[in-house]
């Protein structure tokens, strides 16, 4: 059992967490909690390590059903609460922290790109992640002076997105120009005058979401090829996250409506 909070898994646990650097070279992030823990085993992640204390888990039936599954993981030791608690980046880590691959990108499918134009919150990175994932986005792409997708706080709110969709990041708008070739543009901007419900998600565009301050940045607006909005009835606009969740979803209306009608013509 670890028992140490100076124990070299446990440091390097700390290292991956605090460290963009080091998490970028070595393709690493961290994955807190039971539900992250237990989700990237069933996905299939590559973990290196995971720790976890036994009284800990045992207290709910979800942590003793991991529990159950990290007997059998030779990558999983068990440790002291206090070790636990040390290498996690949160005050409490449900008695499970885990250290993970970065996973190999999925193949590719048609469907909406999301793009995060130099977004800086972490919570609002996480939550798109998730949004992307469930609304059946293909991939998310993020400029450089985005916020790490592999940030442990990004990894929370995202809730096992990382598992299941492709993310490439630091990423120039040349890159992205050259990755979305041919692909439709469209920026999300409170001042368009286009809805977003008014154009069409089939063609499987590209949605470019906004610094939460700043807006779009000049390069997205030179390269993109039109621009939508979310009218609203209140004065206050939507922050960026719940903005391009609503966006995405309306991409999956359109898909799904669009399947629905193929199969009711198909003898």
């Amino acid at each position: 059992m670890i028992e140490s909070t100076a124990h070299p898994l446990i440091r390097r646990m700390r290292a991956v967490a605090a460290d963009r650097r080091l998490r970028r070279a070595e393709r690493l992030m961290l994955l807190e909690g039971v539900r992250l823990v237990a989700d990237g085993l069933a996905s299939g992640l590559a973990f290196e390590a995971i720790v976890y204390d036994e009284a800990t888990l045992e207290a709910t039936a979800a942590g003793r059903a991991l529990y159950r599954l990290l007997l059998r993981d030779p990558c999983a030791l068990p440790a002291s609460p206090r070790a636990v608690g040390h290498a996690a980046d949160t005050v409490q880590p449900q008695g499970v922290v885990g250290l993970a691959r970065w996973p190999a990108p999925p193949p590719g499918t048609a469907g909406v790109t999301l793009v995060l134009d130099e977004l800086q919150d972490p919570g609002n990175a996480g939550t798109l992640l998730r949004s992307a994932e469930a609304a059946g986005a293909v991939q998310v792409l993020a400029t450089r002076g985005s916020v790490d997708l592999y940030a442990p706080k990004v990894v929370r709110a995202a809730m096992g997105a990382h598992a299941r969709l492709a993310l490439a990041q630091d990423l120039t708008w040349s890159d992205i120009v050259d990755r979305l070739l041919g692909v439709p543009l469209l920026v999300a901007d409170a001042l368009a005058a286009t809805p977003y419900y008014a154009v069409s998600w089939l063609a499987a565009p590209a949605l470019i979401i906004g610094n939460e301050a700043r807006g779009i940045s000049a390069a997205a607006r030179r390269h993109a090829t039109g621009t939508v909005m979310i009218p609203m009835l209140g004065g206050e606009s939507l922050n960026a996250a719940v903005a391009g969740s609503v966006m995405l979803f309306e991409a999956a209306r359109q898909r799904a409506v669009s399947a629905g009608a193929g199969s009711e013509r198909t003898p």
